[in-house]
């Protein structure tokens, strides 16, 4: 194998474990979602568990481009994708971690009877999962198109994230005896749309890589 072919063997790898972390997030993010409907607290202390492998693939992903960068010397384009996985497996990481915080809401609220119907909680994951396998896409075929339609979506976690909040607010008020658990679904609120901003985040470094500059997509 020519050093070349060795090289583009090493960026398809990197590639690969970008994709691997991505699903692990997705489903980390899935699963907690569902620990949180069923009062789950041993799935959601799985999750827990189980995150040692998102920061164990992030290392991987690190340590192969440190390699790369250290071994090859690239420049341009081929610069640019190592520099982007690396921010990119930081973003995945995120969002696995705020799998893990929803997880423990779940734990904190126990078995408490609900205070309310979680169904824009609900949307906001779907919207967020949406995110995710689109960037997961977008990634892979290096596509800006698909990389803005995720900002767009984000607007939408956003909205329902302030909706959220307030009905939350008005909860707390009428059941301060609930004030525990209103608390804790705030924060699985919060959580959702730190994840959608890191799925931006992604997407403009997708931004990056192809275009070979920086967009502010939040914007």
């Amino acid at each position: 194998m020519s050093v070349r072919e060795r090289y583009d063997t090493d960026l398809e790898t990197l590639n690969n474990k970008i994709v691997e972390l991505g699903k692990f997030a997705q489903q980390a993010l899935k699963s907690s979602l569902t620990a949180l409907d069923h009062k789950d607290i041993e799935k959601s202390l799985l999750i827990m568990d189980e995150d040692v492998k998102a920061n164990r693939i992030e290392e991987e992903i690190n340590d192969l481009a440190i390699l790369l960068i250290a071994k090859q010397q690239p420049v341009a384009t081929d610069l640019r994708r190592i520099i982007v996985a690396i921010k990119i497996a930081a973003d995945l990481e995120r969002i696995a971690d705020f799998a893990v915080n929803i997880a423990k809401s779940t734990i904190r609220i126990g078995d408490d009877s609900s205070v309310s119907s979680i169904e824009n909680v609900h949307k906001m994951y779907n919207i967020t999962e949406e995110m995710i396998e689109l960037v997961l896409e977008a990634y892979t075929d290096e596509d800006v198109v698909k990389a803005k339609k995720i900002a767009e979506l984000d607007d939408g976690v956003d909205q329902l994230y302030g909706e959220t909040i307030q009905k939350l607010l008005s909860s707390s008020a009428s059941q301060p005896d609930k004030l525990a658990q209103i608390t804790q679904l705030s924060f699985v609120c919060r959580y959702l749309e730190r994840a959608a901003d890191h799925v931006t985040n992604i997407s403009e470094n997708i931004f990056y890589l192809v275009k070979g500059k920086r967009y502010d997509l939040n914007k």
